[in-house]
């Protein structure tokens, strides 16, 4: 799957349903059929959605860590904590476990933003603040992961 593009506001219904915007549905079109895996983000408190073929070469990075050391047994119980397989229903709507909408903080204004290969889906909130925050050390950040010395793994 190619990388996915962009950031979109939508809203979350009572029940947790959300209507992805089209223009992510389409990026998403050849991996509709085999539906996602939803999860708490490690790092930020917001979803996770991995199509399954992402899911799948995750998992088996993750299935080659000795789980008789107690760190890699703990981060996997951590890492999959609230694990869930969703699908798109017939209207299009996505429906978010309400554990992982508690967790996220979800409300009724969602954004929805591609992270590479997966989707992040925030309480909006959440997600203007998030950004705020990294806006004041962005310049430092992108410095220290992207600005390599000039060799070939570099990106210029």
């Amino acid at each position: 799957m190619n990388s996915l593009i962009g950031t979109y506001e939508c809203k979350a219904d009572a029940k947790g349903r959300l209507m992805l915007p089209i223009a992510l549905k389409k990026q998403l079109s050849p991996v509709l059929q085999n539906g996602f895996v939803i999860k708490r983000a490690v790092f930020q408190t917001c979803l996770e959605l991995y199509p399954m073929l992402e899911w799948e070469t995750l998992m088996q990075k993750i299935n080659k860590l000795n789980r008789f050391k107690k760190k890699n047994n703990d981060f996997i119980r951590r890492f999959t904590a609230g694990v869930k397989i969703v699908e798109l229903d017939g209207s299009g709507r996505l429906l978010v476990p309400k554990d992982l909408i508690a967790f996220a903080g979800i409300t009724k204004e969602v954004v929805v933003s591609s992270a590479v290969n997966i989707v992040e889906i925030w309480d909006k909130q959440k997600y203007e603040q998030a950004i705020d925050d990294a806006t004041v050390d962005f310049a430092d950040l992108a410095e220290e992961v992207m600005g390599q010395d000039d060799d070939d793994n570099g990106i210029s």
